[in-house]
C-alpha cells in the first residue's frame, strides 16, 4: 500500500522535517530538483528550446534549481518568472540568485516575448493553489497553454490542479509527466487532475518515517493506494477446506427481465473464492440461471404472491437470511413492492456483512428510513448517479469532492462506502480511506458494478474484514478488467469476462508476493 496526502498534511510534513529533524529546506529543493532532472532528462534534447515556468514558491524554487542543473548539463534552458520575484520566499530568491550568476537566461513576465519552444517544465503553483487562477497569473498561464510543446513535465503537481480534490482551479496545465515528492498527493490520483498528471512518478527526496506520522497531527488519516502485491495478502485456500470454509453467500439479485444481475454477481463471488452461493430471486429466472450458473443454489419467489402475503414474504426472506454469512442485496431487483420488502426485510434482519448495490440503493434513496437497520457491517456501492439519489447532492457536486462525499456518508451512517466512478473512493467508517487506481475504460460496461458486488461478497466470505474487503475488491476487481482487456480490446470487453478473470489476476499476486519474499530471503 502506498500513502497518498493531502496538501495539508504534505506541509505538515515539510515542517516537521525541516523544524524538528533539521534537515534545511535547501537541501531537500536540491535533492527534489534532482530527481526531477533525473526523470526527464532522457526525453531532452540539448537543441530543445526549454522554458521553465516558475512561480516564486518554493515550488518556483524547485523549478529554478532543475533549470541551474540543466544548464550546467549543457541543455539551454531560460527561467520565465510568473510574478513579483521581490516577493519569493527565501528559498526561491536564494536559487534565482545562484542561477543568475551561472548565467541562466531569467525573464520576467513583462519582459517576456513569447516565440516557440520544444519543452516547457512546469513549476508554478504547488501543493498550495487554493483558489481560481486569476489576473495576470492566469494570463501567464494562457501563453503556456497555447504553446504545442513535444514535452511536458511537472514539478510535484501540475500548476492549476487542486492538490487535494483534483480540479481544475479556472486553468491548468497538461503534463506528460509529473515528478511528485515524498509522497503521491491525492488530487493527482483523483479526475479530473489525473488527466492531467500524464506519468505520474513518486521521487523520495528524504522525509524521514517520524515526518509521516507527524502528517497526521490533525487528526485525519491518510489516504492509501493500493498495490499490485497487496493482492497477495488475499487468503489462500487450506488443504483441509470444505464448501463451508468459504462462507455462505446470500445473492438477493435479478428480477423479471434481469436475471443477468444475479448471474454476474454469484458468478464473481465464485470466481473469487465463496464456497457457497444461494439466489434468492424472481421464480421467472429460475430455467435461466439454472443453465447459467448451476452451482448456485435457486430460491424464489412470485412477486405477485410476496405483495399479496408480505408477512408470509418476510419470514421466507428471514429465514434465508439467517443461514448467510454475507450478503449481496440490490442488482436488478427493479423497485416494486416486492423488492421494497426484500430490501427492508434483509436489512432488518442480517446481521453479517451485506453489500448494498444498484437497486438496493434506489430503494433506500425512496425510502430514507431504511437506513434505520444500518449497522457497521453494511458496505454501500453506489455510483455518482446512485449516490446523488442517496444524498440529494448534483452529480457535479459529487464530482468535484468525491473524497468528502464518501467520508461523510460513511461517517453519518457508520458504513463502508466505495463511491464508483473512474477514480473510486472507498472510506471505511473509522477515517480509512482507500483511491483505486486499477481498471480501465473498456470496464464501462453494462453489468459491472454486479460484478464487482459478488468479488467484494467473495472476499467477505475469504475472511476479510468489511473495508478492507471492499478496497481490496475494488482493486481485484479492475485489474481483472485489466487483463479481460487485453484479450477482447478496450470496446468489446463484456462484465461476466471481467469475472472470469479474477482467479488468474488473484494467483499472479500471490505468486509475485512469493517472490518477492523469496528473493528477500535470498539477499
Amino acid at each position: 500500500m502506498r500513502y497518498v496526502t493531502t496538501g495539508k498534511q504534505m506541509k505538515e510534513i515539510d515542517r516537521y522535517t525541516m523544524e524538528e529533524i533539521g534537515i534545511p529546506s535547501m537541501v531537500l529543493m536540491e535533492r527534489a530538483a534532482w530527481a526531477f532532472v533525473e526523470e526527464i532528462r532522457g526525453a531532452l534534447k540539448k537543441t530543445d528550446r526549454i522554458w521553465v515556468a516558475c512561480g516564486t514558491g518554493n515550488n518556483g524554487a524547485d523549478g529554478v534549481a532543475a533549470a541551474r542543473m540543466l544548464t550546467l548539463e549543457g541543455f539551454r534552458p531560460v527561467i520565465l518568472l510568473a510574478g513579483d520575484a521581490e516577493r519569493g520566499t527565501e528559498e526561491f530568491k536564494a536559487q534565482l540568485a545562484i542561477a543568475r550568476k551561472l548565467g541562466v537566461p531569467v525573464f520576467e513576465t513583462e519582459d517576456f516575448i513569447p516565440g516557440k519552444c520544444e519543452v516547457i517544465l512546469d513549476a508554478v503553483f504547488g501543493v498550495g493553489l487554493s483558489r481560481p487562477i486569476e489576473g495576470a497569473y492566469r494570463e501567464f498561464m494562457e501563453m503556456l497553454a497555447a504553446q504545442s510543446p513535444r514535452f511536458t513535465a511537472a514539478i510535484d503537481v501540475p500548476s492549476g490542479i487542486h492538490s487535494d480534490s483534483g480540479q481544475v482551479m479556472g486553468i491548468a496545465l497538461k503534463a506528460d509527466v509529473t515528478v511528485t515528492f515524498g509522497y503521491e498527493k491525492l488530487g493527482c490520483l483523483l479526475y479530473p487532475g489525473r488527466l492531467y498528471c500524464g506519468r505520474l512518478v513518486t521521487a523520495d527526496i528524504g522525509f524521514p518515517k517520524s515526518a509521516l506520522e507527524q502528517g497526521m497531527a490533525g487528526g485525519e488519516k491518510y489516504a492509501m493506494a493500493l498495490d499490485d502485491g497487496d493482492l497477495g495478502e488475499i487468503p489462500r485456500r487450506q488443504r483441509d477446506a470444505n464448501k463451508g470454509t468459504y462462507g455462505k453467500l446470500l445473492i438477493v439479485a435479478g428480477s423479471k427481465g434481469m436475471s443477468g444481475a444475479a448471474y454476474m454477481s454469484a458468478l464473481a463471488a465464485y470466481r473469487t473464492g465463496a464456497g457457497l452461493c444461494r439466489i434468492l430471486t424472481d421464480e421467472e429466472n429460475r430455467a435461466i440461471l439454472q443453465g447459467q450458473i448451476p452451482e448456485a443454489v435457486l430460491l424464489t419467489y412470485d412477486g405477485a404472491r410476496a405483495e399479496a402475503d408480505g408477512e408470509a414474504f418476510k419470514e421466507m426472506v428471514a429465514g434465508a437470511v439467517k443461514q448467510a454469512t454475507a450478503i449481496v442485496l440490490g442488482p436488478g431487483l427493479g423497485r416494486s413492492e416486492a423488492s421494497r420488502l426484500l430490501v427492508e426485510t434483509v436489512l432488518e434482519q442480517a446481521f453479517v456483512p451485506v453489500v448494498l448495490d444498484a437497486d438496493g440503493l434506489n430503494l433506500v434513496a425512496e425510502h430514507p428510513h431504511f437506513t434505520n437497520y444500518f449497522t457497521e457491517n453494511i458496505i454501500v456501492t453506489p455510483h455518482v448517479g446512485e449516490m446523488a439519489r442517496l444524498t440529494k447532492k448534483s452529480a457535479e457536486e459529487i464530482k468535484a469532492d468525491p473524497v468528502g462525499t464518501a467520508r461523510t456518508y460513511a461517517d453519518i451512517y457508520g458504513v463502508t462506502c466505495v463511491l464508483k466512478d473512474a477514480a473510486t473512493v472507498i472510506a471505511g467508517r473509522d477515517g480509512e480511506l482507500y483511491i483505486n487506481q486499477s481498471g480501465c475504460p473498456a470496464m464501462a460496461k453494462a453489468g459491472s458494478g454486479d460484478v464487482l458486488s459478488g468479488v467484494i461478497a467473495g472476499l467477505l466470505a475469504l475472511g476479510l474484514e468489511d473495508v478492507k474487503a471492499a478496497a481490496m475488491g475494488v482493486c481485484l476487481h479492475g485489474k481483472a478488467g485489466e487483463a479481460a482487456a487485453e484479450r477482447t480490446g478496450s470496446h468489446g470487453l463484456l462484465a461476466h469476462e471481467t469475472a472470469d478473470a479474477v482467479p488468474a489476476v488473484m494467483d499472479a499476486a500471490r505468486a509475485a508476493q512469493a517472490e518477492e519474499a523469496g528473493g528477500r530471503e535470498r539477499g
